[in-house]
């Protein structure tokens, strides 16, 4: 039986699926989530804490035994016990194939969006509906209000069924089902983008001497007269990143390039691709201030069911989210189960290869 510590931050969703596994299990999990034992975005950021989870995210979990494993669901796979995980080898494949759907983001409103999102969760709501008709558990969260859930009656009987297992009430409490759908708050989008001011005043004392003083004294009196949003609207993990201080801009010192990449997202997201996107491309690219790169995954022979692979290419776009305005990507997955390849163009802001010029990209 498991028994170790798991780091994260207080009210980590992700952590939640480790330690209900844990319930069932009767692991021995002591969960560091606070001051002084553990600081979300200090700690994880020591040596220390590197030397043993590399990529120094949370959840961690550290065994009694000095066994080491990250990521959440590998966690709660490894905390669980071999009625969670499977007795038989197509009852483990079983639970990798539904263990997780995450459904997390914040992005600008984009109504077509939104109605082809909804859409492909009654699809999936469907299948799981089916799937749930003659069984009892699956591995799965989604809560929607009750005008979209009526319609999946074995699905909605097993939700109840979990959150209302002593294991599950342990560690989430009393769960309370969604009674409106959660709706595009322009308000909390606005606030959560930087403020335009702001890169500016930087870039403006990173390259020229005269111009920050101007700015400063416009500056000085606008910090008082716009303060920041109360602590209290933000979570521990939004507190913690918050307080980390800003890391170097590796594209800074790059001049300014006629090739607006922004640009083209928009032509590329709304247009035809052939007829429209790709022509404006060609005919804006900066070839001095931007480049190309084709890539390829290095390990093909451990690529299995292409499910599996299509969240390896998510889950990697996700990590490289701050990327996103100097880089665009068209990465594809080629072939079936258990015979595929993945491939990918890349453009990059300046002619260096991106992932190498910060720590925080060379996770995959």
């Amino acid at each position: 039986m498991a028994a170790g510590t798991l780091y994260t931050y207080p009210e980590n969703w992700r952590a939640f699926k480790a330690l209900i596994a844990a319930q069932y299990s009767g692991a021995q999990v002591r969960v560091l989530s606070a001051p002084p034992h553990f600081h979300f975005g200090q700690t994880n950021r020591t040596p220390e804490f590197l030397r043993k989870f590399p990529a120094g995210k949370v959840p961690a979990f550290e065994g009694d035994d000095g066994f080491c494993v990250f990521e959440s669901n590998a966690i709660a796979y490894y905390v669980s016990n071999e009625e969670l995980r499977g007795s038989t080898p197509k009852a483990a494949a079983q639970v990798v194939h539904t263990w997780v759907f995450p459904t997390l983001g914040m992005m600008h409103h984009n109504k077509q969006a939104t109605e082809n999102a909804k859409e492909e969760m009654r699809r999936i709501l469907g299948l799981l509906d089916a799937h749930l008709k003659t069984r009892t558990f699956l591995l799965y969260k989604q809560v929607l209000e009750p005008s979209f859930r009526q319609a999946f009656p074995n699905t909605n009987h097993w939700f109840l069924t979990c959150i209302n297992q002593p294991q599950f009430r342990a560690i989430l409490g009393e769960v309370k089902l969604c009674e409106k759908m959660a709706q595009f708050d322009a308000k909390k989008f606005a606030e959560s983008q930087p403020k335009k001011d702001t890169p500016r005043k930087e870039k403006g004392s990173r390259e020229e001497k005269p111009k920050p003083q101007v700015e400063r004294k416009e500056g000085k009196e606008e910090k008082k007269a716009a303060a920041p949003s109360p602590e209290e609207e933000l979570d521990e993990c939004e507190q913690a990143l918050a307080a980390e201080p800003k890391a170097k801009d590796p594209f800074a010192h790059l001049p300014k390039s006629t090739f607006v990449l922004d640009e083209f997202k928009r032509k590329y997201s709304n247009e035809d691709t052939l007829s429209v996107a790709l022509p404006y491309f060609w005919d804006h690219f900066d070839k001095d201030g931007w480049s190309l790169w084709y890539s390829e995954y290095r390990f093909p022979e451990e690529l299995t069911q292409t499910f599996m692979s299509c969240n390896l290419i998510t889950g990697m776009f996700q990590r490289l989210d701050k990327l996103r305005k100097n880089a665009f990507a068209s990465v594809i997955l080629f072939g079936t189960n258990n015979s595929s390849s993945i491939s990918g163009v890349w453009v990059f802001r300046g002619q260096e290869l991106a992932f190498l010029l910060s720590p925080d990209w060379q996770v995959d």
